[in-house]
């Protein structure tokens, strides 16, 4: 599906039958919020629900105008993940949504193949879950532990990879699209040659996605467990992040008290002082592996025209790239003094 052929759908001049034929094609929205997640989003992300569909085909429309070769996907629910994301603010979602092909176009070694199956290793290894049971904000909250991470046995891409498919999943949900998510990292056993792998480009373009070019409200990161070596890998990071998701970060060290305060015991595994029972991995293995076919079909639909490249879209400067080379000339000095 190209851009052009989305763009003909939504042209205030495409009247022929054939034209709304196509326009009929396209999925209707259904909005599936709770009522009190409907007010919940009009009092924080400004959404109107007797407004968003003229929001979305607002969005639309720019898409159209200024972006005719995107080759996005244009259907009302995908577009209004943005809007949410961006407190439908209509030239920020529409920034959001250039950066989100942006990011998938210019890092081949993370996006190519992108499929459940392709990182079922990582997976088994337990790297990435989501825990069972939301917290009481209603937040699913995405478990991270590096240390279940073999360098020898794959590249660190394949980690992001995973988080990035565990995110699309958790998207597709109109709930977490306006309550967020929490992120719970376990930096315990970490090591100086395990961190060396995530320098200042791997942190660069793991915080652009997270920041500038994935449609979802990251509400906390709470590390947990962190040796002092973190401290040299949280100065690789901290350049990057803005002050607002900055403020998100919650070092806990080993004090479980501490990381009980901001995730509460009963949603917890027993591994972090919970009493949810022992972390089980499989749940949420065998529901991201029995989504292979949609993300087959949604990332279909994310085609980079013939007559384009990432480069008309969203230019990285050269001096992003100086500094990016400078930090990595830097790290090791950090981290070892840190270790």
């Amino acid at each position: 599906m190209s851009g052009d052929s989305d763009c003909t759908r939504t042209s205030p001049s495409a009247g022929s039958p054939s034209d709304n034929e196509l326009l009929l094609d396209r999925p209707k929205y259904v909005c599936s919020l709770s009522p009190d997640l409907v007010t919940k989003a009009r009092e924080e992300l400004q959404e109107k629900p007797e407004w968003r569909l003229r929001d979305v085909q607002a969005l639309r429309d720019m898409v159209c105008k200024d972006y005719p070769s995107l080759g996005t996907c244009l259907d009302d629910a995908f577009l209004l993940r943005f809007l949410r994301a961006r407190k439908f603010d209509y030239d920020r979602a529409l920034q959001l949504l250039v950066n989100y092909h942006t990011c998938r176009r210019t890092w081949p070694e993370v996006f190519s193949n992108l499929k459940p199956s392709a990182i079922k290793p990582v997976l088994e290894s337990g790297f990435v879950t989501v825990l069972p049971h939301r917290d009481p904000q209603g937040r699913h909250v995405v478990c991270i532990r590096p240390d279940r991470w073999t360098p020898s046995n794959y590249p660190i891409t394949e980690n992001i990879r995973a988080i990035y498919l565990t995110l699309e999943k958790l998207i597709q949900s109109e709930e977490t699209q306006v309550n967020g998510i929490v992120i719970l990292a376990d930096y315990k056993g970490v090591s100086l040659s395990k961190a060396s792998h995530f320098g200042p480009f791997v942190a660069k373009k793991v915080i652009g996605i997270l920041q500038d070019g994935f449609p979802i409200r990251i509400k906390a990161v709470n590390i947990i467990n962190e040796p002092r070596i973190f401290k040299g890998i949280f100065a690789i990071i901290k350049p990057f992040l803005k002050e607002k998701i900055a403020n998100r970060f919650f070092l806990h060290g080993c004090d479980l008290n501490s990381l009980h305060q901001n995730i509460p015991p009963v949603i917890l595994p027993e591994e972090y002082g919970g009493t949810a029972g022992k972390l089980d991995i499989s749940a949420w293995n065998e529901l991201l592996l029995a989504s292979e076919e949609d993300f087959l079909h949604d990332f279909s639909e994310l085609v980079l025209p013939c007559d384009s490249s990432p480069h008309d879209l969203l230019v990285s400067g050269d001096a992003d790239e100086k500094q990016c080379d400078d930090s990595l000339r830097g790290m090791k000095p950090q981290l070892y003094y840190c270790y």
